[in-house]
């Protein structure tokens, strides 16, 4: 009888652990397959706070893919990282998109015209004029002559800003002492009194404008600066439309207030494969109750407003998925 020499049980544990890791790895490389970078804001922002969501919702959703969210100095940055290929998916005002696809405004000259498109659009952003109760700031008017911040250079917030104070006849290189902080900066710089008054185009409620209005002593003023929208529209095309900051948006506000709203969008390069772009926006649609435990203006991302009020042609994988949905295009 021929006896068959045993195999010392330390191999077969070295090769069942060198085959788990090896099933393990591999696993680990076909579900992160595609790597996709979220372009969004200053860390005061709601871009910042939405885009983590955004890039947390796909990582947990579509097996293939891992996103991570970027810290950036929004619209402006965002359109020319998407057309340099360094981001996948960004955070941009529809007006910025509006500029970025046609080429014009801050896209004048280089890069020119940039092939963006929507995958769906989020939620409004509201222009807030942020000055303190007793510095003789009522108006947009009393902005002359005082030290404003207009927003980060770079930022959507700074191209909105410059549109709205030059409705109201305030050239911003000569009629103010003007800063270019991003809105967390611009919200310490009005609290240690470095500035009399700061522009912001965000959602509500921000997180540098609400710490501020809830600082000890402090009572913020927002200056109602919808009267021009007319004058806007005509120059820019329609992209902004009346908003309203209500009185509860901030602690010890006393009235609702009137501002220039415009859309939020979540934009993508033309070139981004149709079956991703149909993901990501299905996922994002599907698990939207994820979003608004990251930041409640989710709660205006819906199946029924993603689709509406894009500035740029939608993303055909982004359209084929409202298309199934039974949702027109507007």
């Amino acid at each position: 009888m021929i006896c068959q020499k045993k195999r010392p049980r330390g191999l077969w544990v070295f090769i069942a652990v060198v085959l788990f890791l090896f099933f393990a790895v591999s696993a680990q490389a076909q579900t992160k397959t595609v790597r996709l970078s979220v372009a969004t804001g200053g860390t005061g922002g709601v871009y910042y706070v939405f885009g983590g969501g955004i890039a947390q919702v796909l990582s947990k959703n579509i097996p293939q893919v891992e996103a991570t969210a970027e810290v950036t100095a929004a619209s402006v940055d965002n359109c020319k990282l998407i057309h340099a290929r360094k981001a996948d998916m960004a955070l941009v005002m529809a007006d910025v998109a509006y500029d970025a696809f046609k080429g014009t405004g801050r896209f004048k000259a280089a890069p020119g015209a940039i092939p963006v498109r929507t995958l769906g659009v989020l939620y409004s952003n509201f222009m807030h004029f942020v000055a303190l109760e007793g510095s003789g700031i009522r108006s947009m008017a009393d902005l002359r002559g005082k030290r404003v911040s207009t927003g980060a250079p770079g930022s959507g917030t700074e191209v909105k800003a410059l549109r709205v104070l030059e409705s109201y006849g305030i050239n911003p290189e000569k009629d103010l002492k003007r800063e270019r902080l991003s809105v967390a900066e611009s919200a310490g710089a009005l609290k240690d009194r470095k500035v009399d008054a700061f522009a912001w185009d965000g959602g509500l409620p921000t997180a540098a404008v609400l710490d501020l209005a809830a600082t000890p002593g402090m009572k913020i003023k927002l200056l109602n600066n919808a009267d021009r929208l007319d004058l806007l529209t005509q120059t820019y095309g329609p992209v902004y439309f009346k908003g309203i900051i209500p009185k509860t948006a901030y602690p010890n506000m006393d009235a609702d207030v009137s501002v220039a709203g415009v859309a939020n969008v979540l934009i993508c390069h033309e070139k981004m494969e149709n079956d991703l772009a149909y993901q990501i926006i299905k996922v994002l649609l599907e698990k939207q109750p994820d979003l608004v435990v990251v930041h409640k203006e989710a709660l205006h991302f819906t199946l029924q407003s993603a689709a509406v009020g894009s500035s740029i042609p939608l993303h055909p994988g982004a359209e084929k998925y409202f298309q199934e949905k039974g949702i027109k295009v507007k």
